[in-house]
């Protein structure tokens, strides 16, 4: 016998469902998306960051072709920076961008991954002993220059940009900072040839930032050190020029070396 023509039309309004899925045994399945994206904003705002990643999880896992799965991706990068855990917050930021790359808010994405970034490295151990960050390994300060400069490259209109750009700049400094730390220490341990070469790095790939007086006071010494005079000198004219100040205690080297 054929089902009959109200039979089959109740079955397919059953089977079309996106946004309700009613279920005695699971109540999350009773609450629409928009009501379970409410309940897990509203943790959100608590601060309740735990509880709100787990409610938007089971948002996603329940409506995950619907207008709230989008929405509630991002809310879990933010949850995840905010209760300072960066690598989870990166992660939950690349899915996003993998996922939405045309989404209004994926400028967004970028932000934060940036920040997660920016901030990962400054862990207790740092913040309780003083430790400055460019003595580390300066991997998570190139990933975070790395996402800001997408962002402002690929929206430079963003509301976020702005930021963006400060903290490019800081980076900058910081990263070129870390070389000059990298460049003393060989100076220390006699690797002159190896000072030399990042102090040159700062030169060519860091222009623009503080460290350069620095490197090139590295250059004269490591230069002198290796019996190279025509090379220290060009380096301490270029000191001179610049950085008189400093070029002072650049000259005593060359001078006693001659």
């Amino acid at each position: 016998m054929r089902p009959s023509l109200a039979v089959f039309v109740l079955v397919t309004l059953a089977a079309c469902s996106s946004e309700t899925v009613l279920n005695a045994d699971n109540p999350a399945k009773t609450s629409s998306a928009e009501v379970m994206y409410s309940d897990a904003k509203k943790r959100l705002n608590e601060n309740s960051f735990d509880e709100a990643i787990k409610q938007f999880e089971s948002l996603i896992s329940h409506y995950p072709y619907g207008r709230y799965a989008q929405q509630a991706q991002l809310e879990i990068t933010y949850a995840y920076y905010r209760q300072n855990e960066p690598e989870s917050a990166i992660t939950a930021a690349d899915l996003f961008i993998k996922q939405y790359p045309n989404s209004p808010n994926v400028d967004y994405a970028y932000y934060v991954k940036g920040l997660a970034n920016f901030n990962a490295d400054i862990g207790i151990f740092g913040l309780a002993f003083g430790q400055d960050p460019t003595e580390r390994d300066p991997k998570a300060a190139r990933n975070s220059y790395s996402a800001f400069k997408d962002l402002v490259t690929r929206f430079p209109s963003s509301r976020y940009t702005p930021d963006s750009r400060l903290r490019m700049q800081y980076l900058l400094s910081a990263l070129a900072k870390y070389e000059i730390h990298v460049a003393r220490y060989y100076l220390r341990r006699g690797a002159n040839i190896a000072a030399v070469n990042r102090a040159k790095e700062v030169l060519t790939q860091y222009p623009n930032t503080p460290a350069i007086q620095d490197a090139l006071l590295i250059l004269v010494r490591g230069y002198n050190a290796l019996g190279m005079k025509e090379l220290r000198d060009d380096a301490q004219r270029v000191l001179d020029k610049n950085f008189p100040k400093a070029a002072s205690a650049a000259n005593k080297i060359s001078t006693n070396s001659q």
